[in-house]
């Protein structure tokens, strides 16, 4: 026998009730953001607990970027990036030193509380992530996928720990890539100048914290400009000659600075020269990988040293060219080699997982791993459904890479691109879940088919 209606209700409210209390929490990106934030400070505090204190301010700054604003700090200028007096330098753009030498005239150099404002810095930047791609992904397949994604990204431990792991400004970068890919889909319905006047402001201050996301550039303000062009039937050769001039403006300053310096055209980074070596030298000629390696970092300083910034440079570019033309065919093998490790994070995922000394290993590997199988996921759905915004979501898997695949991938080199690669996932997801996707522009609630 069937309970009564009324009985039947009464029962039926506290379950509804626990539902949408689920769900409110699931898509609160206050609550996803203060998760990130915990996650990352988190930690950062069980690691801090492993290194000898007086250790962890040097070793944590102990690179390009920390030796440089140790030079700004102490009106050196911009220079010096591996702590010797080498003069002034291009090795990186100027926004994250100046961004340290400023924690240092305020906590002191290489300090304790110096390495702690830097890394809540890093935190926060990569926690503000989970808004971008919140709202970014609410407006390609509506709040499902967007608050999946920003639930992704708070909790991918590739995300959770960078922020104490590099003092760089890789999570900065990836809080720039992920506002511009969110900036590029609002542009795209705006007809107000000072919008792609804006957009090409955006593109200068990323240009000038990490050039490499400037492969996107033409894609997405293309993409952006077509939308505009046939869906808001808009001219747009100005606004959009207008962006990238501004952007390209912003970039001017520093172009000068390094020609008064160096005497030669140097755009915006002096260093791609040796990234080429690095993953195409005589090292790699017989493919017998032996330890210790003929070319070794120090070895490598102590001609930086001695030639000084640009003559290096030049040295390390004809090396590596000369290699290229060489061997084209292990050129090819350590292409194959680059894309593997770009996406799983060693070149021989399988044989390392099975191996690996730590179980901590075998998480990144498999995280990675399948983000990358899942944004590859999201693209086709994205395709399938034939959304407009497959476009500029694919652009950051399959344009952004290519940088590193003729040079030396790292996992925090492909950082910046992670939360559009999460977001792609999501969209997967949610499609074997059954989410209804958005319509273009709509911020539709979470659905069920």
């Amino acid at each position: 026998m069937s309970p009564p209606a009324g009985h039947r209700t009464a029962l039926s409210r506290p379950t509804s009730t626990v539902k949408r209390a689920f769900l409110a929490a699931a898509t609160s990106l206050s609550l996803i953001f203060f998760v990130a934030l915990g996650a990352r400070l988190g930690f950062g505090w069980i690691q801090e607990r492993k290194i000898p204190k007086d250790m962890l301010a040097p070793a944590s700054f102990a690179q390009e970027t920390g030796n440089i604003a140790s030079a700004l700090s102490q009106g050196k200028g911009f220079s010096s990036p591996f702590g010797k007096e080498t003069g002034p330098t291009a090795w990186l753009t100027p926004v994250y030193p100046l961004l340290v030498a400023g924690v240092f005239r305020v906590f002191g150099i290489l300090t304790r509380g110096s390495f702690f404002a830097v890394f809540f810095l890093n935190a926060l930047f990569s926690s503000a992530v989970c808004i971008a791609i919140f709202h970014t992904g609410k407006r390609i397949a509506g709040i499902g996928a967007a608050s999946g994604a920003a639930w992704l990204w708070a909790l991918f431990p590739n995300a959770v720990m960078v922020p104490f792991e590099w003092v760089w400004d890789t999570s900065l970068t990836t809080l720039l890539g992920a506002t511009i890919f969110w900036a590029t889909l609002k542009l795209a319905e705006s007809q107000r100048v000072r919008d792609w006047c804006g957009y090409g402001l955006l593109w200068g201050f990323t240009l000038m914290t990490n050039p490499s996301l400037g492969s996107l550039l033409p894609f997405l303000l293309g993409w952006a400009a077509y939308r505009a062009r046939r869906e808001m039937k808009m001219r747009v050769a100005r606004p959009a000659l207008a962006a990238a001039g501004i952007a390209f403006l912003c970039c001017v300053p520093w172009t000068v600075r390094n020609y008064v310096q160096f005497h030669r055209l140097v755009p915006l980074r002096s260093n791609f020269p040796l990234e080429l070596y690095i993953g195409n030298n005589n090292n790699y000629a017989t493919r017998q990988f032996v330890w210790p390696p003929k070319i070794t970092k120090e070895m490598e300083l102590l001609r930086y040293f001695k030639l000084g910034e640009t003559g290096f440079m030049d040295e390390e570019k004809r090396k590596a060219m000369e290699f290229i033309r060489a061997h084209p065919g292990i050129f090819l093998e350590l292409t194959w080699d680059r894309i593997v490790t770009f996406w799983t994070g060693l070149p021989t995922p399988v044989e390392s997982f099975i191996h690996a000394e730590t179980q901590l290993v075998r998480v990144l590997l498999v995280c990675n791993t399948l983000a990358g199988l899942g944004g590859l996921a999201g693209i086709v759905v994205l395709i399938l459904r034939r959304s407009p915004y497959a476009f500029p979501a694919a652009a950051y898997p399959v344009f952004f890479p290519w940088l590193y695949y003729v040079t030396h991938p790292n996992l925090r080199y492909r950082h910046p691109i992670d939360p559009v690669v999460l977001l792609l996932a999501a969209v997967a997801i949610g499609r074997l879940l059954g989410f209804r996707p958005a319509t273009a522009g709509s911020s539709s609630e979470l659905e069920e088919r």
